[in-house]
């Protein structure tokens, strides 16, 4: 396969990321209302912990580096906290 067709696969994918990272913040603002409502906090240090296992983890099964994919889904995490705070009013304090 040529550079051109490759690099254009990876532009496919690259953009598919982006749309899954877009989805994935629609449903933090989601979040934000039901924890809003139910009174919780923005961070969970629990389901944190819960996510970047499970990164880590799946990234094992799948052999790729699992400490840079726990590192890409604390920065996932971080967004969407960021997300739910702007969505409950409360701008980006902690």
């Amino acid at each position: 396969m040529p550079i051109e067709a490759l690099r254009a696969e990876i532009n496919r994918i690259d953009e598919q990321i982006i749309d899954l990272i877009a989805k994935r913040q629609h449903l933090a603002a989601r979040m934000a209302q039901v924890k809003m409502n139910e009174g919780l906090p923005v961070h969970d240090a629990k389901r944190t912990q819960e996510v970047l296992d499970g990164a880590f983890n799946y990234a094992v099964e799948k052999n790729i580096n699992p400490v840079s994919v726990r590192n890409i889904f604390a920065l996932l995490i971080e967004m969407s906290e960021e997300k739910q705070r702007e969505c409950q009013g409360d701008g980006n304090l902690p």
